[in-house]
């Protein structure tokens, strides 16, 4: 089943084009990964879909429903919720404030606010940070909080923006079965990130941007084989 449909997709600042024409229908339980360049468009992609920006033109349809010009709290209450590359927790709040905060969007009463936020801090393994300041965590801790508050608004389909940015390698693989333990829970997921390894490892389709627009999508491993895709981003090197 198609849970979202994006139809022709365009954003326009100023006359720069930074979202062009994007076509994508994402399945329900998928994990779609999207790639290119700086400037690609892929966070204005985000932008689009979770409300943070109006489209100049298209359609975003989630689960049937146009969601197209929603705002953000409208759209995360149908259950698309993004994360972001920027972590901006409220430091001076414990790991618990925090997800519990976002946890209210579901749930009306403090104590079942309360629960929910220590089920998902559970969830991404900070339990032992939870009464910490969000302040004091090191970057993976940020990253998983960041996590922690878009999973307490029980998405339906989850928009990630460069999670694993900012990790060494040794912090990356634990994030990468988090994240496969979370799809493999039935979690759609949509999958910004420039590091490939873990593109490979994660993604069910692959989605190659450049310039605003869809320069190949289907199955990773030949889109990673794509002379366009090669010449545009990946390089000699990679291929």
């Amino acid at each position: 089943m198609t849970l979202l449909h994006v139809e022709s997709l365009t954003k326009t600042f100023a006359g720069l084009t930074a979202v062009r024409d994007v076509d994508v229908d994402v399945t329900d339980g998928e994990f779609l990964g999207i790639v290119g360049p700086n400037g690609a468009g892929k966070t204005t992609l985000f932008s689009l879909l979770a409300g943070q920006l109006e489209p100049t033109r298209g359609r975003v349809v989630f689960d049937g429903q146009d969601i197209t010009g929603w705002g953000p709290a409208k759209v995360a209450s149908v259950g698309l919720v993004r994360t972001f590359q920027l972590m901006r927790p409220f430091e001076s709040m414990s790991v618990l404030d925090n997800v519990a905060i976002a946890a209210h969007g579901r749930h009306r009463s403090r104590k079942a606010a309360r629960r929910a936020a220590l089920e998902v801090i559970d969830r991404v393994q900070l339990d032992r940070y939870v009464h910490s300041p969000s302040g004091s965590l090191p970057t993976a801790g940020l990253k998983r909080l960041e996590l922690a508050r878009a999973l307490a608004l029980e998405p339906r389909l989850l928009l990630l923006d460069e999670v694993l940015a900012g990790l060494v390698p040794a912090e990356r693989a634990p994030m990468i079965e988090l994240l496969r333990e979370i799809h493999a829970d039935g979690m759609t997921v949509m999958f910004v990130e420039h590091i490939m390894a873990a593109v490979m490892a994660l993604s069910e389709r692959l989605l190659v941007m450049a310039e605003g627009a869809e320069l190949a999508l289907g199955d990773p491993h030949e889109v990673i084989t794509d002379p366009r895709v090669v010449e545009a981003y990946l390089g000699e090197d990679y291929a």
